[in-house]
């Protein structure tokens, strides 16, 4: 297994950020209404989410290991339950969110997300929250937001016909894992219902959003489905 050190990491989580903002600058202001691999998410929407998810980072590392997340994930909830309540945080954050643009949104996230990362540095190993008997540490939350991170970059570029798949999934999984003990890669989790559609599509004539031959992304291809799988972007 890759370990999930600061170094490779980080390089990893801003390269995530990176690529969100490269796809974002191919939207024109009509695809910015597309709808996306979220369900009830056009692409405006999604940057959005980006931005509101990047500042609850913050938050939840200004009040680790005390947070709301740490108080929920306290009591051990189950991944159905999780995602319920998940969704309605994401509901009402985005509802508050001021009026703005897609590029707006995603400029607002870059900063707060490549700000977020610098903070990890110093106390990457300190407890952020636990979830049953695993203690997650900072770094490890800041491989879940990595992850996030390029997988929402697959929904950015489904939303283009496109294709995106990371240069390092196995990376990506061993934030995941780290990050993410809730959810482990081998978990069922519901796919929500326009993400098949989408996929095919993407995959019946998308072009792939970070280059190369097919044949030298066989190779990185188990992680990297694992991870849409795991995180109900794939069906299992």
């Amino acid at each position: 297994m890759i370990d999930w050190a600061p170094g490779p990491a980080l390089a990893a989580y801003h390269s995530g950020v990176t690529v969100i903002c490269q796809l974002a600058a191919q939207f024109t202001g009509e695809a910015w209404a597309a709808p996306t691999t979220c369900p009830e998410w056009r692409a405006v929407d999604l940057a959005g989410h980006l931005r509101c998810v990047a500042d609850d980072y913050h938050e939840y590392l200004d009040d680790a290991p005390l947070s709301r997340l740490s108080r929920l994930m306290a009591r051990s909830p189950g991944p159905e339950s999780l995602a319920r309540k998940l969704a309605r945080q994401n509901s009402a954050e985005l509802a508050a969110l001021p009026d703005a643009t897609g590029p707006e949104h995603i400029a607002a996230f870059a900063v707060s997300a490549r700000a977020y990362a610098d903070r990890t540095l110093g106390v990457w190993e300190l407890t952020h929250h636990q979830f049953g008997d695993t203690v997650v540490t900072v770094g490890g939350m800041a491989g879940a937001a990595c992850a996030e991170w390029h997988l929402h970059a697959w929904d950015l570029a489904a939303s283009l016909g496109k294709d995106y798949q990371p240069a390092s999934p196995e990376l990506l999984a061993a934030g995941w894992q780290a990050g993410m003990p809730h959810l482990p890669l081998a978990a069922a989790v519901p796919v929500a219902p326009n993400v098949a559609a989408i996929a095919g599509a993407r995959a019946n004539g998308g072009a792939r959003a970070n280059g190369g031959s097919r044949a030298g992304a066989a190779g990185r291809e188990g992680a990297w489905q694992a991870l849409l799988r795991a995180s109900g972007r794939l069906p299992r």
